[in-house]
């Protein structure tokens, strides 16, 4: 299966960019059934279709497929929920010259089409469609969503009573929800359909990195030099230090127990930050909540280094600490999950891609807000959403070995990593793959060894 990428459009993008696309929207609609038609017919096999159409554009899309489907000898039929209503459907509908049944009363055939609803619904399918399209879906063989199954929030992946598509055809680009559980979960493969629209990359999939390789004329100290302040639970500042450790020339760690792997270094904080050779510093994994792990996480942030912080030092950050951050002479990157990030930022509104957005803005820092689809996000506005990763990573430990990931990265003095966001997102696709490599009943302590074959990939 061919990974998801490219741009994502939200409901309001996707409508501004049909309008900026130098032609009639009639002939949008005429390409989006041409590419629904093509698809039906092409993992249809040859068996009958019945195409389920709303009242809106999504079904004006669904009346043109099944036109251009008729014309090529296809055994296809259409139900509708009832009349269109939005004039470019009302004009699709008039050029069906086959018969209409009812959706309630409708017998389905071996391939669904649903064209129902599409972007832009923000409440549940009343309880009528939620049955009747439910009993259609028992009684198809294969579901081809039209954009989106009916019944999800286009931008923030909320279910509304949406039934499983084994195929979803995306028009134009990919929405939130292509990718946000639980939408993304009942999209079932995804295709894009180009139709021929503009698309901007403020938003778009995480996609595998580029890692800068070494030359002749590296160093240790050029391929990265992380550093970790450790603190209360040695363990955790240690997976950290396992994780940089395939992926910087030099790791050392501050305040932890003096184990761990023979090449790994342990120096006192305050003279870890004073080398003026230290490339990134991580503050947070195993730091803990007391007076003296306040006073670590002060030490760091008037280090002046590009830094990392997680967990335990986002729990401790205050108004004065936050500021600091905004001053930073680099953005910091902030790896929070949800509940670090309600304590760090408070309520923010919006679907969860953008409340990752409006922190990375007001903070000023790289956000990172992980979860079942990780959002990264930067101060500028730009955004990616990394696709579902192995749910084994719900698992202690498996984000100090992000953590690790990213100062490692951070350190380098290797372009194009001198720039967070791009860091960032490497170190969470790296993060990911490393889990499929790892397998089922991973442990965070598995990770850091499938470092090296994740990293290989993106050579």
């Amino acid at each position: 299966m061919t990974p998801l990428s490219g741009p994502i459009l939200t409901g309001d993008a996707m409508r501004a960019a049909e309008r900026a696309a130098g032609c009639s929207l009639s002939e949008l609609m005429d390409r989006a059934g041409a590419a629904l038609a093509e698809s039906a017919w092409r993992f249809g096999g040859g068996q009958p279709i019945l195409i389920a159409c709303g009242p809106g554009n999504n079904g004006g899309d669904g009346y043109v497929a099944a036109r251009l489907l008729k014309q090529r000898g296809a055994d296809v039929r259409v139900a509708a929920l009832r009349e269109p209503r939005a004039e470019l459907a009302m004009a699709a509908r008039a050029r069906w010259d086959g018969p209409v049944e009812a959706l309630e009363t409708a017998v389905c055939a071996p391939v669904l089409v649903d064209a129902l609803f599409g972007t832009g619904l923000k409440r549940p399918l009343e309880p009528e469609v939620q049955v009747a399209l439910a009993r259609l879906s028992d009684q198809a063989s294969f579901l081809i969503a039209v954009d989106l199954p009916s019944g999800v929030g286009t931008d923030d992946g909320t279910a509304f009573g949406a039934v499983q598509a084994d195929l979803t055809l995306a028009l134009g680009a990919l929405k939130p929800a292509h990718l946000i559980q639980p939408a993304a979960g009942l999209c079932g493969h995804v295709q894009v359909a180009n139709i021929g629209i503009p698309t901007e990359r403020m938003i778009h999939v995480l996609t595998r990195p580029r890692l800068p390789v070494p030359g002749p004329d590296s160093h240790k100290y050029k391929r990265g030099f992380a550093g970790i302040a450790g603190g209360a639970m040695g363990g955790a500042a240690m997976l950290a230090a396992r994780a940089a450790m395939p992926l910087a020339g030099y790791v050392a760690l501050a305040g932890a127990r003096r184990t761990g792997p023979d090449a790994l270094v342990h120096r006192r904080l305050e003279t870890l930050i004073e080398d003026p050779r230290l490339g990134a510093l991580l503050a947070g994994p195993g730091l803990g909540r007391n007076d003296a792990a306040r006073g670590i996480l002060d030490q760091v942030l008037r280090s002046g280094r590009r830094l990392v912080l997680d967990a335990d030092a986002l729990m401790l950050m205050d108004e004065t600490r936050l500021s600091r951050l905004a001053n930073s002479p680099s953005p910091p990157i902030l790896t929070p999950h949800d509940g670090e990030f309600a304590t760090l930022f408070g309520p923010v509104e919006g679907p969860r891609w953008q409340r990752a957005q409006t922190a990375a803005t007001t903070s000023g820092c790289i956000v990172v807000l992980k979860g079942a689809n990780t959002i990264i996000a930067a101060p500028g506005g730009a955004v990616a959403i990394a696709p579902a990763a192995p749910g084994w990573l719900a698992s202690a430990g498996t984000g100090d070995v992000l953590a690790g990931i990213i100062v490692a990265l951070y350190a380098s003095g290797d372009r194009p990593f001198v720039d967070p966001f791009s860091v960032a997102c490497a170190a969470v696709w790296l993060h990911g793959e490393a889990a499929r490599l790892a397998g089922p009943a991973l442990t965070a302590d598995d990770l850091p060894r499938h470092i090296p074959a994740a990293a290989s990939a993106c050579l």
